[in-house]
């Protein structure tokens, strides 16, 4: 009974570590994709992030001496490296080119809540309600992002294309949130088997040989893209990709799905400070109350009820003595 308490509720300080370090590489990874996805088409921006990242992945499995993953872990790790690393990378990439970024990030947020329900039905993960209510906070604090930000870049006149295009750039930035659901949900029960790393690397090397077909618009790309582009992939791909979703996966086998989608909803957030310090895009006041509410609905789904043991303990007295204090 009281096992359940106390130690997988209580992240240690390296999976906190972990969780920061993911949600940071992910907010700059919008920076780095509305740069590089000037010069790269969709799926080959897609391709040069997992090439880049598979070296190092490779690099880092070969230095460990980690080998193939067992058995049990290759299901998951092919469904999240066709859906998660293939189809979300592309879908995103190219909804990001039919809608303005507010609106992406407001859509593929979506994911979290699909993952939380994902993990309920197929992992047996439960929905406390302190989950459902930071959630709720977070998806609101999302929506006040998403929706600030495109009011700002409403203006410039390219979202005044087609309604189709429009429509296309929703529907392939909600085929991501629904990439990403189904990804981290499969990733979950490979950690039972594997190491982190092993799903991680041979993950992004699937959702590489996935997106091979985009290799003749890599090389013609390339040739004629300026360098910052190519070092924005290039980053894309060592950092987001191989670092964060080594640690992502860390952090995944030591919490429930259910809460660590929780917590990637603070990257809107950080993606607005970035921008501000990067791009010199000032916040306006409802952008930054969307940040706080994003943040604050991440503090609250990761918080724990600790009242109930405290309530609980003094009901604990041995019945015979119980009884005696009664007959007095």
């Amino acid at each position: 009974m009281t096992s359940q308490d106390p130690r997988p509720a209580t992240p240690g300080p390296l999976t906190v570590g972990a969780v920061c370090f993911t949600v940071l590489a992910w907010a700059s990874a919008f920076v780095s994709i509305r740069s590089a996805g000037a010069a790269y088409s969709p799926g080959a921006l897609a391709l040069g992030r997992l090439l880049s990242g598979s070296v190092v992945l490779v690099a880092l499995v070969l230095i460990r001496r980690e080998g193939l993953p067992p058995r049990g872990a290759w299901r998951g790790i092919v469904i999240s490296g066709v859906v998660w690393f293939g189809a979300y990378m592309v879908a995103l990439n190219w909804g990001e080119r039919l809608v303005d970024a507010g609106t992406a990030a407001l859509l593929v947020n979506v994911g979290p809540i699909l993952m939380a329900l994902l993990a309920a039905r197929l992992l047996g993960e439960g929905l406390p309600p302190r989950l459902l209510a930071g959630m709720g906070v977070s998806f609101a604090g999302a929506a006040v992002v998403g929706l600030s930000m495109s009011a700002g870049s409403s203006g410039s006149g390219d979202v005044e294309g087609s309604t189709g295009e429009l429509v296309g750039g929703v529907a392939l930035c909600l085929l991501a949130a629904v990439a990403y659901a189904v990804g981290v949900v499969s990733q979950k029960p490979a950690l039972s088997y594997g190491s982190p790393l092993q799903v991680t690397a041979f993950a992004c090397l699937i959702g590489t040989a996935v997106c091979l077909p985009f290799s003749g618009q890599l090389v013609s790309e390339a040739s004629r893209a300026p360098m910052s582009a190519t070092l924005n992939m290039v980053y894309l791909g060592v950092v987001p990709t191989a670092l964060a979703f080594t640690t992502w996966t860390y952090a995944l086998a030591r919490t429930p799905a259910g809460k660590m989608g929780a917590t990637t909803y603070a990257v809107p957030a950080i993606v607005v400070l970035l921008s501000w310090l990067f791009l010199d895009e000032v916040p306006g006041w409802l952008t930054l109350l969307g940040g706080v509410l994003c943040l604050a609905g991440v503090a609250v789904s990761r918080s724990r009820a600790r009242a109930r043991s405290a309530v609980r303990e003094p009901e604990i007295v041995p019945g015979p003595e119980r009884q005696e204090s009664a007959d007095c």
